[in-house]
Formats: C-alpha cells, structure tokens, sequence
C-alpha cells in the first residue's frame, strides 16, 4: 500500500469548497494514479474519520498565457470525500471556514 501522505497531497479550499463542510464533504487534489480506495484509505488514515464515499474527477489542464508565452497548466486530479453522519469535522478546515 502506498503512504498516505503520497495518495492525498493538499486540500482544495475555495468559496465553492467552503459550502460543502456542512454536510461533512471536503475536497483534496490527489496522486493522478491514486483510486477510490486508496483515497479512501488514505483519508481514514490520516484524519482518523470514516469515509461514507469518495467521488474522483481528473481537471484537465487548460491553456495560460504570460505574454507572449503560451503554455498549459497541469493536470491534476481532485477527491471528493464525504463522511459517515456521526464522524466529526474535521479541524484542518475548520480554520479557514
């Protein structure tokens, strides 16, 4: 199995993301290879909750320009977590909320 910390690299927290804590979902992006199980895994690992369901999309890299430079970001892909009902929040985004 891999390491935790590889599977899942950093919280996604935007406006959009904010809403979700409510209902016990957070967002991560994570490993490109990395499947729902691993993710899942990884959260419970991590964080010490249980995992109800993981939802994965891939975010397609889109063209950027800086002058007359063009270029593309990259892809990446993001995890939708939700937790069991009775789990507690937890305090990493409690922070930025």
């Amino acid at each position: 199995m891999k390491n935790p910390r590889d599977v899942i690299k950093r919280p996604v927290i935007t406006e959009r993301t904010s809403e979700f804590i409510d209902q016990l979902k957070y967002v991560f992006e994570v490993d490109l290879k990395a499947n729902k199980t691993e993710i899942k895994q990884a959260v419970e690992q991590i964080f010490k909750v249980k995992v109800a369901s993981v939802n994965t999309m891939r975010v397609p890299a889109k063209p950027k320009r800086y002058g007359r430079y063009n270029g593309y970001t990259s892809e990446w892909k993001k995890a939708i977590v939700q937790l069991e009902e009775g789990s507690k929040p937890l305090e990493f985004f409690e922070a930025s909320v």
